[in-house]
């Protein structure tokens, strides 16, 4: 129900059919671990562990005093070094794959540093919180800017241990290679769930705006703050019949007070399924200014019928073939005009706008293949250095000839 966690669902459904995959996962709420038995239909042994909110808190103020990064405290659970032990000395792995840079920590430390590993960063988190810190103020931009260092110098070290470190796009390359020079980074773009999101009707005429992202990430949330307050009103000046609908878990009570005065806005806050709310949209937004990786949510909406206006950060991730159902702007006053524009159009023109990105390449199913010849060449690597590990246990017991 979000961009990571979606690139992962699809890479453990990509695994299944090639390797035995043994999944260790944090929770943090009982919303996350309500999926655990989804989960098990494709993995072949799930380990989920809770993350507390108080200990969270208590590393988090730790970390401040010292070199850790504010991801690694608050992404650790109890029992996590016994789980992690007891998977070592009963099924050892011959591949580490660590999903993101905070559960990287795990991979380089004991008992799992003595494996291959494979990384995917999806996005340097690193950059992100640099960007952060540079669009916020004290006492944030200073948490952000330490993060930045901190997670920034853990990337490094991680990029130079995996024997690949993955992300989405050339963006995100430039970025992992400007931290570790000598890594091996490959891109491993992500999919879309093209057959899924097709509209299963014809295009809405309804003068409908829509969002869809989790509201509790901060660039999302600034994001739709800005549009709210700088963007809708012009809009709205022009079109008094159209509405928005933020669609996605966790809009914090300062944004639906923020809403809650329009009542052309709805905050629909989580839903079991988007497609209806984007199928019933004229046009999709992206207003976020601070962007790392690829926005799948705009992604999604351009499968699911809208030609989507969206800023240059957001821009900067899309595939090519995205630019031509996106429109791109920076100033309250072009993102309304291009949102007025697309409305003012037919509902077949939009449709015919968005169905001019070129999209079948970005099927999962064709973006990850990739991904199992680097997990099998690193499972090469482990045989051969428990080879190496044997031979050299024969010689130190029986000495050379």
């Amino acid at each position: 129900n979000r961009g990571d966690r979606l690139r992962v669902y699809h890479m453990l459904h990509h695994l299944r059919d090639h390797a035995e995959v043994e999944l260790v996962s944090l929770v943090h709420d009982d919303e996350e671990a309500s999926h655990v038995d989804e989960v098990k239909a494709f993995v072949t042994r799930v380990h989920a562990l809770r993350v507390g909110r108080i200990r969270s808190g208590v590393n988090a103020a730790l970390a401040l005093t010292s070199r850790t990064p504010l991801t690694h405290a608050l992404l650790d659970a109890p029992g996590m070094s016994a789980t992690l032990r007891h998977i070592v000395d009963t099924n050892p792995p011959d591949v580490v794959f660590a999903y993101g840079s905070g559960m990287a920590r795990f991979a380089m430390e004991p008992p799992l540093d003595a494996f291959p590993l494979v990384l995917d960063f999806v996005d340097v988190d690193s950059r992100k919180w640099r960007d952060m810190a540079a669009a916020s103020s004290a006492p944030k931009s200073w948490i952000y800017r330490r993060e930045a260092h901190t997670l920034g110098a853990f990337e490094a070290r991680a990029a130079e241990r995996a024997m690949t470190s993955l992300v989405v796009n050339a963006r995100e390359a430039d970025n992992a290679h400007a931290l570790a020079a000598s890594a091996n980074v490959r891109v491993l773009s992500n999919g879309v769930e093209l057959d899924r999101l097709r509209p299963t009707g014809p295009p809405a005429d309804a003068p409908r705006v829509v969002f869809c992202g989790v509201m509790s990430y901060e660039p999302n949330a600034e994001g739709m703050t800005w549009f709210v307050e700088k963007v809708w009103p012009l809009v709205r000046a022009a079109r008094p019949d159209a509405t928005l609908a933020v669609v996605g878990p966790d809009p914090s009570p300062a944004f639906r007070s923020l809403c809650n005065s329009d009542r052309s806005i709805t905050v629909a806050g989580r839903v079991p399924d988007v497609r209806d709310w984007l199928w019933g949209a004229a046009v999709g937004i992206a207003p976020l200014h601070v962007a790392r990786g690829v926005q799948n949510k705009a992604l999604e909406a351009i499968a699911a019928g809208l030609p989507i206006v969206i800023t240059e950060a957001v821009a900067g991730g899309l595939p090519p073939d995205a630019a031509y159902a996106s429109f791109v702007a920076n100033t309250p006053e072009r993102f309304a005009n291009h949102v007025l524009d697309l409305l003012a159009r037919s509902p077949a023109e939009r449709r015919t706008i968005a169905q001019s990105a070129e999209l079948s390449g970005l099927a999962w199913s064709r973006t990850l293949q990739p991904l199992w010849p680097i997990i099998e060449s690193a499972a090469r690597r482990s045989k051969l250095v428990h080879t190496t590990h044997a031979l050299a246990s024969t010689r130190a017991r029986y000495g050379s000839v």
